[in-house]
C-alpha cells in the first residue's frame, strides 16, 4: 500500500527545506564576517608593532602617543570596531599596547 503525500505535506517539506538552507546561508555569512574581523585585528596588531619598532629605529625613541603614530607613520584603523590602549612607559622602553574589539 503506497502512501501519497498531499499537496499540503509537500508544501511543508519544501518550506522546511527552504528554512534549513536559509539558516545554513546565514551561518556561513556570519562565519565569514567573524573571520574578516579576526584578520583586521591581527593586521592592526602587526601594523602597530611595525610602526613602533620603525619609530624607535629611525628616531631613537618609542612613539609618545597613538596620535603620533597616526600622524607620522600613517596608521589607520576602524575606530568604531577597535579600541586601542597605548601606554608609553618611557622613551626607551617598549610601550604597552592593548587592542580590544568593540563588537
Amino acid at each position: 500500500m503506497k502512501r501519497e503525500f498531499s499537496f499540503l505535506q509537500k508544501f511543508h517539506l519544501s518550506y522546511l527545506a527552504y528554512i534549513g538552507l536559509f539558516a545554513l546561508f546565514l551561518y556561513g555569512v556570519s562565519s565569514v564576517g567573524r573571520t574578516t574581523v579576526d584578520k583586521q585585528e591581527e593586521s592592526l596588531r602587526t601594523a602597530m608593532q611595525r610602526d613602533i619598532t620603525h619609530c624607535y629605529a629611525v628616531e631613537g625613541f618609542y612613539p609618545p602617543s597613538l596620535e603620533y603614530i597616526e600622524e607620522h607613520y600613517g596608521l589607520t584603523y576602524d575606530k568604531d570596531r577597535f579600541f586601542v590602549d597605548y601606554q608609553p612607559i618611557g622613551s626607551n622602553i617598549v610601550p604597552n599596547v592593548t587592542i580590544i574589539r568593540k563588537e
